[in-house]
């Protein structure tokens, strides 16, 4: 795939526009995405569940978003970056609208994982129709306004399913959080302009024949797979997202249960820690340009461990400053992987290395999750601790390991053209 650079500087009311259309198709798509995490404690009561099993609710959207990117990732190549874009923002407000409406947790998990695959066109296509739009130069702050706007739609979706639960029960508190999304993917439709580069449609089969496509899409995923430091984002995605879905999937088990004991709405209120995940994101690159790529991410996994750790004793204080601690530090790494495989993604394959970063958070969103809710179902708190705490150390060893490749990859490229100019 490739990807066109502007041809003339975007002006500031389109990179405006840009920012606010992926901002509140953040909001919308992701609200929709883990608004069932808090109610998680409802649907075990109703369908008679136990953790593992109702948080499936979660990680079968995440895990059909998943297998969904990158096909997605792919078709936006022949019927462009904003309508799959606008298509996705449009058909996830029409599943959110169906979930309250499943007869059976079955026909519940059908219809979510069919609006995982509807929220999957926003994060596979967005970073590389920013890059298109707005070129190398503008495209970091959009990509900054877009995880805030994940992380504020993650937080209201949250907080919205949580707070309403126990007038409306958890039906109800879906709709509240669809009527949201619906709002914000109208601001999106309006507010979307269309590609620097011509919207490309069925002409780009007939100029290039869908055989050059298909070579093109598997020449970039090949080399978007061939470098350590890629390989080493997508640890991180995989790994750092596996633990904090599965941490925020218990969360409002434990929260909800002995010996803490809150009320859902109460519970729910441990949301307004993804607060704290967006000033985080947005701080991200200058935390970068402060200590470096690899120190900031090292750091950040580091910090979203002892976060962890910290909500192990039965002392809410202590819960609850874990988790704005966790959250904080998870959304830093998010972003310094996400930008760092962005910036180091090859020229006709940054397509392809976006669409296997999403790939690789919402796989482990999904899989994280589910084992995760597993562990707590069956072992307690303190061995998901355990398991989250496995992870991470894995995903900064994976960070380590990529750096160190790049630099001496880095050191022999300099020395073979020393050795030229000799």
């Amino acid at each position: 795939m490739t990807t066109a650079v502007p041809s003339e500087v975007p002006s500031a009311k389109t990179s405006r526009r840009v920012k606010i259309a992926v901002a509140a198709a953040g909001i919308s798509s992701f609200a929709l995405l883990y608004a069932p995490q808090p109610v998680l404690p409802q649907l075990a009561a109703e369908y008679h569940l136990d953790p593992g099993s109702a948080s499936l609710a979660v990680s079968v959207a995440t895990g059909a978003l998943a297998i969904a990117v990158l096909p997605i990732a792919v078709l936006s190549e022949v019927v462009g970056r904003r309508p799959m874009i606008l298509g996705s923002v449009i058909l996830s407000v029409v599943f959110g609208l169906l979930v309250p409406l499943a007869p059976s947790y079955p026909a519940l998990l059908a219809v979510r994982a069919l609006q995982g695959v509807a929220i999957a066109g926003f994060p596979g296509v967005a970073a590389a129709y920013l890059a298109e739009r707005l070129g190398k130069a503008g495209v970091a702050a959009a990509v900054g306004a877009m995880i805030a706007g994940n992380t504020v739609g993650g937080m209201l979706g949250r907080l919205g399913s949580g707070f309403t639960a126990d007038a409306l029960g958890w039906r109800g508190a879906m709709y509240v959080v669809a009527a949201v999304s619906l709002l914000c993917s109208a601001v999106t439709v309006v507010t979307l302009p269309r590609s620097a580069r011509r919207e490309q449609g069925t002409f780009a089969l007939a100029s290039r024949g869908l055989g050059d496509q298909l070579r093109q899409v598997a020449s970039g995923l090949a080399t978007a797979v061939r470098r350590p430091v890629l390989l080493a984002q997508y640890a991180v995605a995989l790994l750092a997202m596996g633990s904090f879905v599965a941490l925020y999937n218990a969360a409002g088990f434990r929260l909800t249960g002995e010996p803490l004991d809150l009320s859902p709405a109460i519970a729910s209120l441990v949301f307004l820690a993804y607060a704290m995940g967006s000033v985080s994101s947005a701080a991200a690159g200058r935390l970068v340009a402060r200590v470096g790529r690899t120190r900031a991410l090292i750091g950040s996994l580091l910090l979203t461990l002892a976060g962890a750790a910290l909500t192990l004793p039965d002392s809410l204080p202590l819960v609850v400053l874990g988790f704005v601690i966790l959250t904080a530090a998870f959304f830093s790494a998010h972003a310094v992987a996400n930008g760092w495989a962005a910036a180091e993604a090859p020229d006709g394959s940054r397509g392809q290395v976006s669409g296997l970063y999403t790939l690789s958070y919402y796989l482990g969103s999904s899989v994280g999750g589910a084992i995760g809710g597993y562990v707590y179902g069956h072992a307690g708190w303190s061995w998901l601790i355990g398991a989250v705490a496995i992870w991470l150390l894995l995903a900064v060893l994976a960070v380590a390991f990529g750096a160190t490749r790049t630099s001496r990859a880095t050191a022999k490229r300099e020395q073979g053209t020393f050795a030229s100019v000799r």
